[in-house]
């Protein structure tokens, strides 16, 4: 058992999703390159661990999702006086719509969860092939939750909680991917409904460019949350 803190804060402006990632540069251009947590990169490098501070937009709202340490670290941008941003030739003043912090049980629980996740980027440029390559629908499944187990475990890893049970994902239904370009690559992005006895906050994301609105949780209502 592990107890995490995730804070979700929203913001009164609105942004597009296409903008998520420059909403990242100009908080980044404003708490400083010297957070890291803020952008995940050491000096010219990547910064191999998940994101705790996440982008994306709730509503049609810029919002930030911060995970542990990350819950922290996010007064290095509300001690600023100004709190506003540029994105384009657009200034945000950035007023706070909502903000919510919560404490989360962090097991593999004996029942399962129901989840939604959207944008999901589960294939890299060679795992991609192996998923072109399936004949069936039901071999594309089973993949694509190997796939998303991987994601949760990597999940776990970046919170630091270490899983002593066996993590079950189960693919209710897969959407056929639709092509996205990140980071200059042609990518497949996947719309999905799944189970999984590991309960996994609201907002959060799995797989490629969680810190810029890719692979988004969304609980289903019938969910039976277990927090504290």
């Amino acid at each position: 058992m592990h107890k995490i803190r995730v804070l979700n804060v929203v913001f009164e402006t609105e942004i597009k999703p296409y903008e998520v990632a420059a909403f990242r540069g100009a908080m980044v251009e404003k708490v400083g390159k010297e957070e890291t947590l803020f952008h995940n990169h050491l000096g010219e490098g990547f910064r191999y661990r998940y994101p705790l501070i996440q982008y994306k937009t709730i509503g049609g709202k810029p919002a930030i999702i911060c995970i542990e340490e990350g819950v922290d670290h996010i007064h290095k941008y509300f001690e600023k006086r100004d709190w506003s941003i540029m994105i384009g030739d657009r200034k945000l003043e950035m007023k706070i719509a909502s903000l919510n912090l919560n404490q989360f049980t962090m097991q593999a629980w004996e029942h399962s969860f129901s989840y939604r996740i959207v944008n999901w980027l589960a294939l890299n440029q060679d795992n991609v092939k192996k998923y072109r390559n399936f004949e069936s629908l039901t071999e594309k499944v089973s993949f694509m939750e190997g796939l998303l187990k991987a994601n949760v475990l990597s999940f776990a890893k970046g919170i630091n909680w270490h899983v002593d049970k066996p993590i079950e994902v189960k693919i209710k239904s897969l959407d056929e991917p639709k092509p996205i370009t990140f980071k200059s690559q042609r990518l497949l992005a996947f719309n999905a409904h799944f189970s999984c006895n590991v309960f996994i906050p609201n907002n959060i994301g799995l797989g490629k460019g969680v810190s810029v609105g890719f692979g988004v949780i969304k609980q289903n209502k019938k969910t039976n949350e277990k927090r504290d």
